[in-house]
C-alpha cells in the first residue's frame, strides 16, 4: 500500500511540473493556455494517422496507396490467396477508373509455350533491346519489364536493398541504386542500373566546395567492383518527389561506411544540388551521354519529371538530326515517391505520370523516334492493370519504388523523412533493422514480382496478345465519370501509340543481350 502511495506522490509531482513548465512556456500557446490537457492534443495529431488508417478508412480510401493495394501486394508477397470474394468493392464508375478490353478469343498459350504453368508463368523481358538503336558496345534487354527504381543507400536500409537485390536476382529484376553509389548491398547478384545524380555520388570528385563527375572514380567504384552486372547508366535531371529541388543527407545519415561509397567526408550535411555541373543545357547533356556511353560501353539514359517540354522538343530535334542521345527516358510522376520532400512540390510541380508521359511521348512520336528509345515509367505503375495502361501508352518497362518496400513489410507509417521507420526500411538505426530479416523479405519481394508479372501476363493473353508491349490504347478504356461514358486511351491523350517491332516470346528468350536470369529458371520456381 506505501509503495502505490510513493507512486501516486511521483506521478503528482511529475504532472505539477509539466503544468508549471506549460504555464511559464511561450512557444505553444494552447499548452500554456490550457496546461496539461493541452498535450492531449499532440497525442491525438499523433495517433490521427494510424487511427484512420485501421479503423476509419474504406479500403479505397487512402493515400498514397489505399488498403486494397497494400493487402494485394502484401498477400501477393507472401503467395497468400489475393482474390476477391462477392465482387469488387470498387466504385466503377468513378472518373479514370481503368477498363481492359477482353478478346472474344483469348491468346492461347499451349504447353510447349514458355510462359505455360508447367515452364515459367512469370518469364516477362522488355521488348526492345536498350542500346541497339545507337549500336552502344554492350545493349541490354531487361529480363523483367518490372524493376527496382532509384532508391540510394542512405535513404534505404542496409537490410532492405540486401532483401530487394537478393530477390531481385532471384526473378532476373535489375536494381537501380539511386543517386547514393554502388554499395555492398546493391551487389547480392542482381542486374544493376546505376544512378548519377547532381552530387555524383560513388562516380565524382570533391573541388571548390563542388562535385563534378570523373570517369576513372566512376570505373574504380562502379565498373571495376561488379564487372558484367552494371547494365545500363541512368542520368537523374529531377525526380517525380522534388523535381527542381536538390536534397540533403543529414550528418546524422553520413555514416563512415555511407561516406566512403558515395566519395564524401563521413558525419557532415552532404548536398545534392538542382543542378549538374557535367552539362548545363541540353547540346551539353547529349555530348555528355555520347562520351559516357563510349567509354563505359554502357547504354545510358535519362530519368525526369515533367513540366514545361521547351527542352524535350530540342532534345528531340538533336536525336533526329545527329542520331545522338539517351538510349532510354524514364518519365517519373511528379505525385512525389520515396524522397522526403516538402508539400509545395509533391503537390504541384510536375505533372502526374500519365499527364507527363504522354506529353514526352508525342514529342518523340512526332518526330519518327520512338523505336529509337526504351520508354520507362514510374509512379505507382505496380499493379497489373497500371501496368496494361503503361505499356498500352507506350512504356517498354516499369520501375517501382513505394510497391517494392511495401513487399518487404513497408506499412505506410510515412515515417521516411525521419528515420525512424518502424519497419526497418527507411531508417540506418541499427535497432529498427534489426527487425527486418533479408532473407525472408528477399522472398516476399520476389514473389510480389513473379504475382504481379503473372497476373499481367494473363491479362495480356485476356487481351489476344503474347506480350504487353503489343498492347494499343484502343485495349483500354477510361471511365468518364458523370457522362456515362467510357472513353479509349486514345481518344483522351490525343495519339496513336507507335507500334513496338516484337516477334515471339521464344526469340526475346534467345537473345544473346537478355539480362537477368537469361536462360535460367526462375529460382521461385517449385522444382519438381
Amino acid at each position: 500500500m506505501r509503495v502505490v502511495t510513493y507512486a501516486l506522490i511521483c506521478i503528482g509531482l511529475i504532472l505539477l511540473l509539466i503544468t508549471i513548465y506549460d504555464i511559464f512556456q511561450k512557444k505553444n500557446t494552447i499548452t500554456r493556455n490550457f496546461p496539461l490537457l493541452g498535450r492531449l492534443r499532440n497525442v491525438f495529431i499523433l495517433l490521427g494517422p494510424p487511427i484512420r488508417q485501421y479503423f476509419i478508412a474504406s479500403n479505397r480510401d487512402e493515400l498514397p496507396f489505399n488498403r486494397s493495394q497494400r493487402n494485394w501486394i502484401d498477400s501477393s508477397s507472401k503467395k497468400e490467396n489475393n482474390y476477391e470474394g462477392f465482387g469488387t468493392d470498387k466504385d466503377l464508375y468513378h472518373p479514370g477508373h481503368i477498363f481492359v478490353n477482353p478478346k472474344m478469343f483469348p491468346f492461347k498459350v499451349d504447353e510447349n509455350h514458355i510462359n505455360h504453368e508447367k515452364n515459367d508463368p512469370y518469364f516477362m523481358p522488355c521488348a526492345k533491346i536498350i542500346g541497339k538503336a545507337k549500336n552502344r558496345k554492350n545493349p541490354f534487354r531487361p529480363y523483367s519489364i518490372v524493376n527496382i527504381s532509384a532508391m540510394s543507400y542512405g535513404s534505404l536500409s542496409a537490410n532492405a536493398h540486401t532483401a530487394l537485390n537478393t530477390g531481385a536476382a532471384m526473378v532476373g529484376c535489375y536494381h537501380n541504386t539511386g543517386e547514393g553509389g554502388l554499395s555492398p548491398y546493391h551487389q547480392k547478384g542482381a542486374d544493376v542500373m546505376f544512378h548519377i545524380g547532381t552530387g555524383y555520388y560513388g562516380c565524382g570528385i570533391t573541388k571548390d566546395g563542388k562535385r563534378y563527375f570523373d570517369f576513372d572514380t566512376f570505373k574504380n567504384k562502379v565498373l571495376d567492383p561488379y564487372p558484367g552486372k552494371v547494365k545500363a547508366i541512368e542520368i537523374k535531371l529531377s525526380q517525380g518527389a522534388k523535381p527542381g529541388k536538390g536534397g540533403v543527407l543529414p550528418a546524422k545519415k553520413n555514416t563512415v561506411e555511407i561516406a566512403n561509397i558515395r566519395g564524401v567526408e563521413p558525419h557532415t550535411d552532404v548536398l545534392s544540388p538542382a543542378y549538374h555541373t557535367a552539362f548545363g543545357n541540353v547540346r551539353e547533356m547529349v555530348d555528355f551521354i555520347e562520351e559516357l556511353a563510349e567509354k563505359s560501353g554502357l547504354p545510358v539514359g535519362i530519368k525526369s519529371a515533367v513540366g514545361d517540354l521547351s527542352h524535350w522538343h530540342e532534345l528531340a530535334d538533336i536525336m533526329k538530326t545527329e542520331k545522338k542521345g539517351p538510349d532510354f527516358i524514364t518519365i517519373d510522376g511528379g505525385e512525389g515517391g520515396t524522397g522526403a520532400a516538402p508539400p509545395s512540390f509533391a503537390d504541384h510541380v510536375a505533372l502526374p505520370w500519365v499527364f507527363g508521359f504522354s506529353e514526352v511521348y508525342n514529342v518523340f512520336k512526332e518526330r519518327d523516334l520512338c523505336n529509337d528509345i526504351a520508354f520507362g515509367g514510374s509512379g505507382k505503375l505496380g499493379f497489373p492493370s497500371e501496368v496494361l495502361k503503361a505499356f498500352a501508352m507506350g512504356v517498354d518497362f516499369i520501375n517501382i519504388a513505394r510497391e517494392a518496400m511495401l513487399s518487404i513489410g513497408c506499412i505506410q507509417a510515412q515515417e521516411c523523412q525521419t528515420g525512424h521507420c518502424p519497419t526497418g526500411i527507411a531508417t540506418q538505426s541499427k535497432r529498427l533493422q534489426r527487425g527486418l530479416d533479408p532473407v525472408i523479405k528477399s522472398f516476399r519481394f520476389g514473389n510480389y514480382i513473379n504475382t504481379l508479372r503473372k497476373e499481367t501476363l494473363q491479362m495480356t493473353h485476356a487481351c489476344g496478345y503474347e506480350h504487353p508491349s503489343q498492347m494499343k490504347m484502343s485495349d483500354i478504356d477510361i471511365s468518364g465519370g458523370d457522362n456515362n461514358k467510357v472513353v479509349t486511351l486514345e481518344k483522351t491523350y490525343g495519339y496513336k501509340k507507335v507500334e513496338v517491332p516484337y516477334e515471339s516470346m521464344e526469340q526475346i528468350f534467345n537473345c544473346t543481350h537478355l539480362g537477368g536470369l537469361g536462360k535460367e529458371k526462375n529460382k521461385l520456381i517449385k522444382k519438381k
